[in-house]
């Protein structure tokens, strides 16, 4: 393998990495009752609509069929990639539920 073919794999590995992030955030956000369209918008006002987004929220189930995707999981995937002004929109979603 060329180092052409490599830096393509690492680019592809990254971009289903990012997909699979994206995925976790709106399960989350679905599995909390929250439209994962509306706080994307709320960190990045800025951008226009998230293609990758609107497809992972396609693949979402319903809460019920979903598995448990912890708080701090979802705030640390969205760490490793970057993604602060979302992760500070989830951490006040967080803070607005009842003690």
């Amino acid at each position: 393998m060329n180092s052409k073919e490599r830096e393509e794999r690492i680019i592809q590995s990254y971009r289903e990495d990012e997909q699979m992030m994206i995925l976790v955030f709106a399960q989350w956000c679905v599995n909390h009752d929250l439209d994962p369209a509306e706080l994307y918008r709320r960190a990045y006002p800025q951008q226009e609509e998230n293609t990758a987004l609107q497809q992972a929220i396609e693949l979402t189930v319903p809460k019920e069929e979903a598995g448990e995707i912890g708080d701090q999981t979802l705030l640390d995937v969205l760490s490793m990639y970057e993604n602060e002004d979302l992760a500070i929109v989830v951490t006040e979603e967080i803070s607005k539920r009842p003690k």
